[in-house]
Formats: C-alpha cells, sequence, structure tokens
C-alpha cells in the first residue's frame, strides 16, 4: 500500500486565489467605486468655488487653481482620517472572521495549508488590496484635479511649484505613505477578526479605535501618549507637500504604523494558532 503524500498548493495559486476571491465580492465592487467618488466629488466641489471668469476664490480653491496635482493629495488626507481605514476594516474582518461566521475557517485549519501560512496569505490579501485602493483613489485624483484644474506642476506649502516629475514623485511617496499608515490599522482589525466570528464587530472597534486615537490625540494634557496612538503621525503627512520636504516627522509616523503592523500581526497569530473553530 503506497502511503499517503500530502501536497500542498503553490503559494502563487494561494495568493493569486485570495485576491480573486477579495475582488469577487460585491462590498469591494462598492467600497473602491465610493473611493473613486472622493476626488471627483472634491474636485467638482473646488471647481464650483472658482468665479464666473475661472479666477479662484478663498481657502483651498485659491491654492488648487492651475495646480490640479494638488488634488491627489489632499483627497489622500481626506480620506484618512475615515474612509481609507474602514476599507480597510472590512477586508481584514471578511479575511478571518467572515470566513469564521461562514463555516469555512475551519475547514482551512484543518487543511494541510499552516496557519502561519493561511495568515500570511490572508495578509497578503488585505494588504495588496489597501496599496490598489489608495493608488486607485490617487489615479482618480490625479485625472480629476489635471481635467479640472491644469497639471503642469504642484503648488508646495513652502510656496514654490514643484515641476511634473517631482510632483508625480511626491504623490506616489504619498500613497506609499498613507497605504503603510492603513496597513497598520488593518493589521489590528486582523487582530480583531481572529477573535471573533463577527465581521461587523471588527470594523466597529477598529473604527472606535481610530475615532479614540483621534479625539486623544486633541488634548494637549496627553502630550505623554500622543507619540503612541496610530492616528499621531497621520498630521505629519502633508510634509510631502513642502519643499525640501521633511523626512524626520515621516520615518518617525512610518515607523509607528510598522510597530501596530508588527504588534497586530503578531497578535493575530497567537490567536489563529489556538483557534479550534
Amino acid at each position: 500500500m503506497s502511503a499517503l503524500v500530502v501536497t500542498r498548493a503553490p503559494l502563487s495559486r494561494q495568493l493569486r486565489s485570495e485576491l480573486r476571491w477579495i475582488l469577487r465580492r460585491p462590498r469591494t465592487v462598492i467600497g473602491l467605486s465610493a473611493l473613486c467618488l472622493v476626488p471627483i466629488l472634491a474636485g467638482v466641489g473646488l471647481w464650483f468655488a472658482l468665479d464666473g471668469d475661472g479666477r479662484a476664490g478663498p481657502g483651498l480653491a485659491a491654492i488648487i487653481s492651475g495646480n490640479g496635482l494638488v488634488l491627489p493629495v489632499f483627497t489622500l488626507f481626506l480620506a484618512l482620517p475615515l474612509l481609507l481605514p474602514l476599507v480597510g476594516a472590512i477586508w481584514a474582518a471578511d479575511g478571518l472572521a467572515g470566513e469564521s461566521q461562514h463555516g469555512t475557517l475551519r475547514g482551512l485549519l484543518l487543511s494541510p495549508v499552516g496557519r502561519l501560512r493561511l495568515l500570511a496569505i490572508k495578509s497578503f490579501g488585505v494588504g495588496t488590496m489597501t496599496l490598489f485602493a489608495v493608488a486607485l483613489l490617487a489615479l482618480v485624483g490625479t485625472i480629476t484635479g489635471v481635467v479640472l484644474f491644469g497639471g503642469d506642476g504642484m503648488l508646495t506649502l513652502s510656496g514654490n511649484t514643484l515641476p511634473l516629475g517631482a510632483a508625480l514623485l511626491r504623490i506616489v511617496v504619498a500613497v506609499l505613505l498613507v497605504t503603510v499608515q492603513v496597513w497598520g490599522v488593518a493589521a489590528v482589525a486582523m487582530a480583531i477578526s481572529a477573535c471573533t466570528e463577527h465581521p461587523l464587530v471588527v470594523m466597529a472597534a477598529t473604527l472606535a479605535g481610530v475615532i479614540v486615537s483621534g479625539v486623544l490625540n486633541m488634548f494637549s494634557s496627553l502630550d505623554w501618549l500622543h507619540p503612541y496612538l496610530i492616528t499621531s503621525g497621520w498630521e505629519n503627512l502633508t510634509d510631502v507637500m513642502r519643499d525640501p520636504m521633511p523626512t524626520d516627522s515621516l520615518w518617525r509616523g512610518t515607523a509607528l504604523a510598522g510597530c501596530y503592523i508588527l504588534i497586530g500581526l503578531s497578535l493575530a497569530a497567537m490567536r489563529l494558532a489556538t483557534k479550534d473553530n
């Protein structure tokens, strides 16, 4: 009698399967569509702020007139406090809690796929879709800004104008920095997702944590706590609009998000290692 040989599917096939599974869900399409509307609505609103002669009115419209490449960066910061964390939390909630709710996680835990490998695949799906969502938001914002306001360069907060190539590079930097911040939130959501079978609990707890962190960050009496809050580095992301670009605060915010990623995924791995249903 020949011995039973247990084989595993190639890792690349499992990663592709995870991405297809996420992309086929209706909530993914709805979430990505909602993200695409943010820069369009923001751009149209700013366009209406211009007077009939095409001159800019007061406020942000005066800055963005003739500088459409500012719009993608502006919309990234506009969506970061709530919309992007919500999207990341949804995918993290579906990754583990959603599987548990539908009874499919038990089968995955009993399969030859290792639990850490399973977590890595789920985390890859969440991370890749987060990067795709942020890049899509910036792409739609760039196209909208160029169409409505022109895009020969980018007016920085320092008062000078960057050429087209440097402006596009700043947009890419903003995309990467915002993605890392959302990854930090999604990693925390993955840890919560490993502890429950209700995706709504994951989304509610994650958003509540983001909101509470933002509120605590407003109190000067809690200065000692601010460096540890997940949202503490989000305000400094506007430094990508300065020339020269200060990097100290950006590195600190990125390092903090990296710590949250490490802690969140470690807690998820610990819980998944002992999970039996």
